[in-house]
């Protein structure tokens, strides 16, 4: 019987800083790779004002995109990576190939995948301890610039944006009343002695119109079950990520996609693996394993050859 046909060697879905490093691993393996990616090159990266946690000197997210745009183009260059413009929906894996399924219809093969298709940000109505009416005007609070602040500002969740955002704009002197949830209080520890935080323990709170006037009225009930209620200028979401899983891949009860619990030639890279681990350098590594655990599983390969 005939080995089959493949797109690629490596089907990539994704192209932020786990997808680009998952390319670069497989060319330098002598792989053909295929990249999908709906967006730009880098994803969020675009988006993070500040790098702290980031071997080579890198400062701030849009640069270091640039660099993984750059990496890209010089795959392509080379022959080893083709990029598509395309959104990815679903993925399956078989005994001989791993498919991946676009929007469009188009079915892709490849000897394996790697999802790397990070996660997406949760709304009020994603999560249940905040209440709110739908017209909630809650921008980002990566989007935020400080001296668009005037009042009370009030931040839905403590997710580690919030860290990001305070050392982007290390100047601004505007305080930021956190509505903190227990599932957050990990994450706050990050910020904990900044001056311009304060943090607002929470078990629920509600969101409403005054009646009077503009801004929002927030009832906060905290871990004890008291309230408490403030009159409030803004409200930022800070709420958090939520997977942006394909079709086909195993989750777990959190929605993440644990790498143990999918197909063998289906591999998975980035923040798409826990929200414990949503770090660009450990995404990075990931892409990069990711790419190696194929190349040395011998099963894999048509024949069961060993690794060139």
């Amino acid at each position: 019987m005939s080995s089959p046909s493949y797109d690629a060697d490596v089907l990539i879905v994704g192209a932020g800083p786990a997808g680009v490093s998952a390319a670069v691993m497989a060319a330098s393996l002598k792989l053909r790779t295929v990249v999908i990616e709906a967006g730009l090159t880098g994803g969020k990266l675009h988006v993070v004002g500040a790098l702290d946690n980031m071997p080579g000197n890198w400062s701030a997210g849009p640069a270091l995109a640039q660099a993984l745009a750059q990496d890209l183009r010089r795959l392509q260059e080379s022959g080893w990576c083709t990029l598509i413009q395309a959104r990815a929906v679903a993925v399956d894996g078989h005994d001989d190939r791993a498919e991946l399924t676009l929007d469009s219809g188009q079915v892709l093969t490849g000897q394996a995948i790697v999802v790397a298709t990070g996660v997406a940000a949760l709304t009020p109505a994603d999560v249940d301890w905040v209440t709110a009416p739908n017209d909630l005007a809650a921008p980002p609070l990566w989007r935020a610039a400080p001296d668009s602040l005037t009042g009370r500002t009030y931040v839905l969740g403590a997710d580690r944006p919030l860290g990001t955002w305070l050392r982007a704009h290390p100047k601004t002197s505007h305080m930021l009343h956190v509505l903190c949830p227990p599932a957050d209080e990990y994450k706050a520890a990050e910020v904990a002695g900044d001056d311009r935080v304060r943090m607002v323990p929470v078990s629920h709170v509600t969101i409403t119109r005054p009646a009077y006037g503009d801004g929002w009225t927030v009832d906060a009930k905290d871990q004890d079950g008291e309230r408490k209620v403030y009159a409030v200028t803004t409200v930022l979401n800070n709420l958090g990520n939520k997977p942006a899983a394909l079709e086909g891949l195993a989750q777990g009860e959190d929605g993440y996609c644990p790498a143990d619990r999918q197909h063998p030639r289906i591999r998975i890279a980035g923040d798409l693996r826990s929200a414990r681990y949503q770090r660009i350098a450990t995404a990075q590594g990931s892409g990069a394993e990711a790419v190696l655990a194929y190349y040395y599983d011998t099963a894999l390969r048509p024949g069961g050859g060993e690794a060139p």
